[in-house]
Protein backbone atom coordinates (compact mmCIF):
# COMPACT_ATOMS: atom_id res chain seq x y z
CA UNK A 1 0.00 0.00 0.00
CA UNK A 2 1.46 3.47 -1.05
CA UNK A 3 1.27 6.06 1.56
CA UNK A 4 0.48 9.53 0.43
CA UNK A 5 2.62 12.27 1.32
CA UNK A 6 1.00 15.62 2.90
CA UNK A 7 1.18 18.11 0.30
CA UNK A 8 3.58 20.94 0.72
CA UNK A 9 3.50 24.50 -0.70
CA UNK A 10 6.31 24.79 -3.18
CA UNK A 11 7.86 28.26 -3.75
CA UNK A 12 6.17 30.22 -6.82
CA UNK A 13 8.33 31.61 -9.44
CA UNK A 14 9.36 34.86 -9.25
CA UNK A 15 7.08 35.87 -12.76
CA UNK A 16 3.90 34.72 -10.60
CA UNK A 17 4.87 36.92 -7.62
CA UNK A 18 5.55 39.93 -10.00
CA UNK A 19 2.61 39.09 -12.06
CA UNK A 20 -0.15 38.13 -9.72
CA UNK A 21 1.22 40.87 -6.13
CA UNK A 22 -0.82 43.29 -7.68
CA UNK A 23 -3.62 45.35 -5.98
CA UNK A 24 -6.18 44.72 -8.44
CA UNK A 25 -5.58 40.95 -8.07
CA UNK A 26 -6.55 40.89 -4.26
CA UNK A 27 -10.17 43.34 -5.36
CA UNK A 28 -11.11 41.07 -7.99
CA UNK A 29 -9.52 43.33 -10.94
CA UNK A 30 -7.79 43.06 -14.20
CA UNK A 31 -3.95 42.46 -15.09
CA UNK A 32 -2.96 42.48 -18.27
CA UNK A 33 -0.10 41.44 -19.97
CA UNK A 34 1.60 41.89 -23.81
CA UNK A 35 1.76 38.23 -25.59
CA UNK A 36 5.23 39.34 -26.09
CA UNK A 37 6.46 39.52 -22.77
CA UNK A 38 4.45 36.24 -21.14
CA UNK A 39 5.87 34.13 -24.18
CA UNK A 40 9.91 35.56 -23.24
CA UNK A 41 9.92 35.46 -20.05
CA UNK A 42 6.73 32.81 -18.87
CA UNK A 43 6.12 30.82 -21.40
CA UNK A 44 2.47 31.10 -22.76
CA UNK A 45 1.62 28.03 -21.17
CA UNK A 46 2.68 28.19 -17.83
CA UNK A 47 1.16 31.81 -17.19
CA UNK A 48 -2.42 29.91 -18.88
CA UNK A 49 -2.03 27.17 -16.45
CA UNK A 50 -1.77 29.23 -13.43
CA UNK A 51 -4.28 32.01 -14.71
CA UNK A 52 -6.74 28.24 -14.77
CA UNK A 53 -5.65 27.20 -11.34
CA UNK A 54 -6.34 30.23 -9.61
CA UNK A 55 -10.10 29.43 -11.63
CA UNK A 56 -10.10 33.07 -13.32
CA UNK A 57 -10.45 34.16 -17.08
CA UNK A 58 -8.15 35.03 -19.38
CA UNK A 59 -9.18 36.87 -23.02
CA UNK A 60 -6.36 37.73 -25.77
CA UNK A 61 -6.95 41.28 -27.36
CA UNK A 62 -4.36 42.78 -29.78
CA UNK A 63 -1.23 41.57 -28.71
CA UNK A 64 -2.23 41.57 -24.94
CA UNK A 65 -3.16 39.21 -22.54
CA UNK A 66 -6.16 40.36 -19.93
CA UNK A 67 -6.57 38.48 -16.61
CA UNK A 68 -9.82 38.50 -15.07
CA UNK A 69 -8.86 38.10 -11.32
CA UNK A 70 -12.48 36.82 -10.33
CA UNK A 71 -13.83 33.48 -10.19
CA UNK A 72 -17.42 35.07 -10.89
CA UNK A 73 -19.09 35.16 -14.06
CA UNK A 74 -18.17 37.78 -16.73
CA UNK A 75 -19.97 39.38 -19.46
CA UNK A 76 -18.90 40.43 -22.82
CA UNK A 77 -21.31 43.26 -23.77
CA UNK A 78 -20.46 43.83 -27.47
Amino acid sequence: MTQMRPAIALPSAPWVDQVFSAKAVRYGGVVRRSLHWVEAEVGRAAFEDEVRRRGWHLVECNGQLVVFCTKRPITILF
